[in-house]
């Protein structure tokens, strides 16, 4: 037998084995329980409107406002980390370890509950959210960020200088536009990750139109005692999540030859 007939044999065999688990699993599944725990049309219905008007919408703004914190943070952070200044360097990299090291979770309660009562200072929920997502946040964006940069072919930066422009005038119109062309794609991965992180706001103790999916999914299971309030509140997550993962497809098959480019010169 040949090397493609194995093959084709092992993958009939394999498709062959997942109809088999696939029809087991369907005969021996509860059809009408899951029908009920999963697929409530009533309590489906009772999510509406509010699921979108307020919980997509605070979801959105929370990763918007998080990101956006991040993404200047970061920008910061990389070009310290790039910088020939020893100081800002110790700074950034400390900074970027310490944060990439921690979870999420503790920087909500930190932030949230933390702060509040060792120095009586209190934030608006907006706020909150946004150092909460965007310190993490930034530390990853700092490093995608400095790979970008170190990215950039050397000899467009030469020929930069050699026209009489400054280092700083470099980077912010020679370095950073081309930096930011080769790190969309990861950076789009990060607004997804983010996305997922504001799930974590609901520690911080929400009014209801406060509430993200994750807070309003839970609060309806509460009160319904059923996991419908749940698949919609994962569908309203995929709804901002499938078109941020095209997305970022589009941009790496566009943009993924500038790197192979850059690198071959």
């Amino acid at each position: 037998m040949g090397r493609r007939q194995r093959e084709r044999l092992s993958r009939g065999i394999q498709y062959g084995v997942l109809v088999v688990v696939a029809v087991v699993l369907a005969f021996l599944a509860d059809w009408g329980e899951i029908g009920r725990a999963f697929f409530n049309l009533e309590v489906g219905a009772a999510q509406f409107p509010d699921v979108i008007t307020t919980a997509l919408v605070n979801t959105i703004v929370y990763t918007a406002v998080g990101f956006a914190f991040g993404l200047g943070l970061g920008v910061v952070l990389a070009l310290m980390k790039l910088s020939s200044v020893g100081p800002y360097r110790w700074i950034a990299t400390g900074y970027i370890e310490l944060f990439r090291g921690l979870p999420a979770l503790l920087v909500f309660i930190a932030l949230g509950f933390g702060v509040p009562i060792a120095f009586q200072l209190r934030f608006d929920i907006y706020s909150t959210v946004m150092l909460s997502l965007g310190l993490p946040g930034a530390a990853y964006i700092a490093e995608t960020i400095r790979a970008g940069i170190q990215a950039v072919p050397k000899g467009q930066i030469e020929a930069a200088r050699s026209l009489g422009m400054s280092s700083s005038r470099t980077m912010l119109t020679v370095v950073l536009p081309q930096a930011f062309r080769i790190i969309l794609p990861p950076l789009t991965n990060e607004l997804i990750l983010l996305t997922k992180d504001s799930s974590l706001v609901y520690l911080l103790g929400l009014t209801s139109q406060q509430y993200e999916l994750a807070k309003f999914g839970r609060g309806a299971l509460n009160q319904y005692q059923s996991l419908t309030p749940i698949l919609i509140a994962g569908l309203c997550y995929l709804i901002i999540t499938v078109p941020l993962s095209r997305l970022s497809e589009l941009l790496e098959r566009k943009y993924g030859g500038v790197r192979s480019k850059g690198a071959s010169k």
